[in-house]
């Protein structure tokens, strides 16, 4: 496109007579050949053609996986059927110090990703690696300090402890009342309709005198 560019621009400059405009096409006409030679060498197209074919298809976000740890790793394990098969650059993984990135090339005309940052505590990136196991990869993560983990991120974490805070309160009532209410914003229709269920009931033996009134 450049060059049709640059073509047109030489062919104006033979047919143009005013001062001015012979500079501003000279101008464009240096822009574009600065533009040209900058310009990174076309690819061969069987590269170009094995790199369209790598990245093929469209690109899933993974949600779902499990993890375990040991004294020195966090092991994160994914599940795809199929992935032993690929080539092994086609698996990749990237760490840094409290984040790693999975992604998976052309399994079966899709794309597979999976970021985590915010990790926990801080991991080893050259003691981090992946393994290549049937229809699963593991992520290997070293851990600088040999302890244990109690969640994967520090999202996790403050997660937990905004919940446990939620229930965690010296009258009992108001921790049972807490939790009724998050059963009740999670629950499905059923759920809902047996707590309104029991609630009604509490309101009417309480209104009988069948139970103290504070409960």
């Amino acid at each position: 496109q450049l060059q049709k560019d640059l073509e047109e621009v030489k062919e104006l400059l033979t047919k143009a007579t005013r001062k001015r405009l012979r500079d501003v096409l000279m101008m464009e006409k240096h822009k574009l050949e600065l533009e040209i030679k900058n310009q990174p060498p076309p690819k061969p197209k069987d590269v170009a053609e094995e790199e369209k074919s790598s990245l093929g298809g469209y690109t899933v976000k993974i949600n779902n996986y499990a993890w375990d740890q040991s004294d020195k790793f966090i092991k994160i394990y994914v599940s795809l059927n199929g992935v032993q098969k690929l080539p092994a650059e086609n698996v990749q993984v990237n760490f840094t110090e409290r984040s790693f990135d999975l992604l998976v090339k052309n399994l079966n005309g899709k794309n597979y990703t999976m970021t985590f940052n915010n990790l926990l505590k801080p991991i080893s990136v050259e003691g981090s690696s992946k393994k290549i196991k049937t229809d699963t990869v593991l992520v290997m993560c070293r851990k600088k300090r040999e302890e244990k983990w109690e969640c994967l991120t520090q999202v996790e974490k403050e997660s937990k402890e905004k919940e446990k805070a939620a229930y965690d309160t010296s009258d009992p009532s108001e921790g049972l009342m807490n939790l009724l209410k998050k059963m009740y914003a999670e629950g499905d229709d059923e759920m809902k309709r047996t707590i309104n269920k029991a609630w009604v009931e509490s309101r009417e033996k309480q209104s009988k005198g069948d139970i103290p009134m504070d409960i």
